[in-house]
Order: C-alpha cells, then structure tokens, then sequence
C-alpha cells in the first residue's frame, strides 16, 4: 500500500494551535474534561491538551464501529467507559474523525444522559460527505474528502498511526 499526503504536519501544527486557543477561549476561567475517543484520537488530544492555556483532566472511551474494515459498520459497541465523574463538568470529546456520525453521536447521547455542565465536540477531520446521523462539531480541524485516510493516529488494520501527516492510502496497481 502507498501512502500520498492529504495534510502535512506543518497545517496539522497550526490548526491544533489555532483550535486550542479558541477553545482555551471559550473555556476561559473554567476546568475542562477533555475525554478522547480511542485509540484514533490521542495523538491529536495530547498535542491540543499541551497547547490550552486552561486546567483541564484527561479521561478515555473506547468506542468502535470499523473493526478490520476500511469501512464503517454501523454498529457502534463501547469497548471502555470513562472513569470520571461527568455530572456539572465542562466536557470536551475529542474525535480523530467524524465519518457517518453514528459512533459520535451515541457517545454524546451516553454523556448528555449523565448531565455534564456543558458538552462540545472537538473534531480533528470531518469527512460530511458520508454523514448518516446529523451530529453538531463545536471545533472542527479539516473537512475531508470520502477517502480512507491515516497517520497522526489514524489506523488501518493498527497501521500507520505513527505517521507525522494524515495520509491517503492508495491501493498499489
């Protein structure tokens, strides 16, 4: 498999650094639970936590919807919850990618149930073109085209997270 940039890890620097500013922002004076959807989103969570200028805590779920795929199944299964108190919080969900909307969407509809202070969602890419549920993204990194992108966490078959830049996967021909 070939690997072609979509986006380098330059415009990757400056859009993390301009989304921690505005939610650093709007958050000013509070404390922020920031809960990233794993394993996909914790390289784009620790770079955005590292650029706040605000307190915040850091807790994990685990959701899934592709298993080996390249394509999303439409089932979404919570593989792991997180373990801290949500109710009257600040929560910010951090999304490596916001695809058909289903898994987000169950997830904000776990959290909202357990009545947190306010709910947003931090999106590093937006791929609208495959949206089967509507889902409201508070922060949104790139939108994307409807291809099967990797790198900067993002996996296909637990491959190529390591990649510093998001990238196209080609099939060899």
């Amino acid at each position: 498999m070939k690997v072609t940039t979509l986006i380098s890890q330059e415009e990757i620097s400056n859009k993390v650094n301009e989304l921690a500013l505005i939610i650093s922002n709007d958050y000013a004076e509070k404390e922020l639970l920031v809960v990233g959807i794993l394993k996909g989103s914790f390289v784009f969570m620790a770079d955005l936590i590292r650029n706040l200028s605000i307190p915040c805590r850091c807790d994990f779920v685990k959701l899934s919807s592709y298993g080996k795929e390249t394509v999303s199944s439409g089932e979404v299964k919570m593989d792991l919850d997180i373990s801290s108190r949500v109710e009257g919080e600040n929560v910010l969900v951090v999304e490596d990618i916001v695809d058909t909307g289903l898994t987000l969407s169950k997830l904000k509809e776990i959290l909202a149930s357990r009545q947190p202070a306010s709910l947003r969602v931090c999106a590093f890419l937006d791929k609208s073109s495959r949206r089967k549920v509507p889902v409201e993204i508070d922060y949104r990194g790139f939108e994307i085209p409807d291809k099967f992108v990797v790198g900067y966490g993002l996996d296909c078959d637990e491959q190529f997270r390591y990649l510093p830049y998001v990238g196209i996967i080609e099939e060899d021909s």
